[in-house]
């Protein structure tokens, strides 16, 4: 009974918002200001916010309403909070979508506690689970990162070009972790590599001498850590600099972040690492526009977060609607051809486009493309690290 209550007050709330004309659509940022990516939360929430400021400046969503940003804290880790934020979200602000979360196990337990009982859609811009790609969803979930399938396959492919044969690998004890791991291990011994040991880590802790003890006696050319830059990855990198155990490392996504180079500074020199990025025009052109309002635009994520924001306004648009029940079955028509292409500055363009029945295909920040269960095909960004810096190396 109280989901399907909770279910009735979101509708009506986002009904009630497009029937007057006047009271703003809010959208919910549900991310991990604090926790291990909180360094990353604020760029990611200024381009979400970037795009809901474009959307209302232009006065052409449905006739005229205005966007309004609802922040949640997702912590990254803590189901239980994330899930009690994402339903204050909806029953008390009344939420129309949220772009959110961050980290895959909060955004899981958010989609199936809290979203999909209440029917309102979910754009993650950086939830890359694989497990995600097959969750019940009833049509509401989408994500603009793409999976770590092919995180696995791109960091499998950089280690062998670099002539790299065995790594040691160390995952954060959750759903991101455990299947980048899968996902990546798989990849690199089809390629014809060693993975000398694959090994959880807790975040949180204060010593991780013993987990590095176990890599160091596995061996391993490289240490492959796919932790979080703000928890546990740093200390295994502490740890395994402080100790001698290694020197190098491969950072995947969760540990790319400026906070990285202010933590190691030239003592990660040689190393390798990758997120999803493009070199897209778009992508430059969000840059620019993000560095406009003081926001990092480079950041891990900020652009898919503007995309996950625009798509979800661009479907309202195209459906006539700011009810998820309706405007969901549109996220996929707006994201991919035919259609007009759209770049970042080009909403309210879009939005017009769609009022006059005509077809759009968003292309945004970081070259949107939704495949299968409406989540990125997948570009990254791949990068290196010389002289204390993160230098950015091409892309994939």
């Amino acid at each position: 009974m109280k989901k399907l209550l909770l279910a009735s007050v979101a509708t009506l709330a986002a009904s009630a918002a497009f029937a007057d004309g006047h009271s703003p659509v809010k959208l919910g940022v549900v991310l991990g200001f604090t926790g291990p990516l909180e360094s990353l939360a604020p760029a990611m929430a200024g381009g979400a916010e970037l795009a809901m400021s474009e959307v209302t400046d232009s006065g052409l969503l449905l006739g005229g309403v205005t966007v309004e940003p609802v922040r949640g804290d997702s912590t990254c880790i803590d189901a239980a909070a994330a899930t009690s934020a994402t339903e204050r979200l909806i029953t008390g602000d009344g939420v129309a979508g949220i772009v959110g979360a961050d980290c895959s196990g909060v955004t899981g337990a958010m989609l199936q506690n809290v979203a999909l009982p209440n029917g309102v859609v979910m754009i993650s811009p950086s939830a890359t689970s694989p497990g995600l790609s097959t969750a019940e969803d009833n049509g509401l979930f989408f994500r603009t990162a793409p999976s770590d399938a092919r995180q696995g396959v791109i960091i499998a492919d950089i280690l062998k070009e670099q002539g790299i044969e065995s790594v040691a690998l160390t995952y954060t004890n959750n759903d991101y972790g455990k299947g980048l791991a899968d996902a990546f291990q798989a990849a690199f011994e089809e390629a014809g590599g060693t993975v000398t040991i694959s090994a959880a880590h807790e975040d949180g802790k204060a010593d991780y001498s013993a987990e590095v003890g176990a890599l160091a006696a596995a061996g391993g050319e490289r240490l492959v850590v796919a932790g979080y830059v703000d928890q546990g990855g740093s200390g295994i990198v502490r740890a395994a600099l402080d100790s001698g155990a290694f020197d190098t490392f491969h950072f995947p996504d969760g540990m790319i972040s400026q906070a990285l180079v202010d933590n190691f500074g030239d003592e990660i020199d040689g190393s390798s690492g990758a997120n999803p990025g493009t070199d897209s025009p778009g992508a430059q052109l969000y840059q620019e526009m993000a560095a406009a309002v003081d926001i990092d635009g480079t950041s891990p994520f900020s652009a898919e977060a503007y995309d996950a924001a625009a798509l979800i306004m661009l479907a309202m648009q195209a459906s006539g609607s700011a009810d998820p029940s309706v405007y969901k079955d549109k996220v996929m028509d707006v994201a991919n051809a035919p259609g007009e292409q759209i770049l970042p500055g080009e909403l309210a363009k879009a939005l017009q486009i769609l009022a006059d029945g005509g077809e759009i295909d968003y292309v945004g920040a970081s070259a949107v493309e939704l495949i299968g269960p409406g989540e990125s095909a997948g570009n990254y960004r791949e990068v290196g690290f010389e002289g204390g810096e993160l230098k950015v190396i091409g892309y994939r």
